[in-house]
């Protein structure tokens, strides 16, 4: 029998939750350039979303889903959320990769801000899989 979860898996889930759709609306209203979402970004970063190369733009669509779906696997306590959590992260650092390595996406989209929110988003994606991994070794995830 399975321990009962305790309270922060709960929460836990549910922020993140919250945390990995806004990443995916994110991405949604980017690719389907919706006007009214897009009206706050210069022209030059209008034109860096709309050149992605389709391996970026695949990764960093991989990695909001993997997210999304990591932390609904968590609320059902299954412990592919350990796995959809760890593809999220490696997608992430491919998508990071594109944008502050091989592209000029640093300087585009705001210098070291949009550094330290990849870093951010970063973090919080390694710690949801430790968290994920943490569960599992207790058993409250199966």
């Amino acid at each position: 029998m399975r321990p009962k979860p305790p309270w922060h898996l709960w929460v836990t889930g549910f922020v993140s939750l919250v945390w990995n759709s806004i990443g995916a609306l994110d991405f949604y209203m980017t690719q389907t350039r919706n006007a009214a979402y897009l009206k706050g970004f210069t022209p030059a970063q209008l034109d860096y979303f709309r050149n992605f190369p389709v391996w970026a733009v695949g990764s960093w669509g991989t990695a909001v889903s993997a997210g999304v779906l990591g932390s609904l696997l968590l609320l059902f306590r299954k412990r592919q959320s350990i796995y959809a959590f760890v593809l999220s992260v490696a997608c992430m650092v491919l998508t990071d990769l594109y944008s502050f390595v091989i592209s000029d996406g640093l300087r585009v989209m705001g210098g070291p801000a949009a550094l330290v929110l990849s870093s951010v988003i970063l973090v919080v994606g390694v710690l949801l899989a430790a968290y994920a991994r943490r569960m599992r070794a207790r058993g409250v995830v199966t």
